[in-house]
């Protein structure tokens, strides 16, 4: 890569509370959107401290909308209007197993290529 001129530990120091953020992590450096994003690429310990920050804020995004879920469930229960897009959100990407689902996927056998047989022959 050259002579660095940031290191390491600027973009670690930097990551936590961005979100993933690659323009606040790059601000808080002092350096460009670009020489952020490379550095996280090219630095093992920075993308695990990065993957890390990404996970934490899907974790946080994760519990609220199960909460809003709760909500919806408690008011449903109470006889409530419900405004049911997180549940048919959270049931099209954890339940399709039980046929929620917003696209059919076909697969082989376990999940397999798909065969398919083309017969040139005319049987007229």
């Amino acid at each position: 890569m050259g002579k660095e001129l940031y290191t390491a530990k600027q973009f670690i120091d930097a990551i936590p509370g961005t979100g993933g953020i690659v323009s606040t992590i790059a601000d808080r450096v002092g350096c460009k959107w670009h020489t952020a994003r490379k550095y996280i690429e090219e630095y093992p310990t920075i993308k695990e401290v990065y993957n890390e920050e990404i996970e934490r804020v899907i974790d946080l995004a994760e519990g609220v909308l199960i909460q809003n879920i709760q909500i919806a469930a408690r008011q449903a229960k109470a006889g409530r209007d419900v405004d049911t897009a997180d549940v048919k959100w959270f049931l099209s990407r954890k339940a399709k197993s039980r046929g929620y689902v917003e696209r059919q996927e076909v697969t082989g056998a376990e999940g397999g290529a798909v065969t398919v047989r083309w017969d040139d022959e005319n049987n007229d």
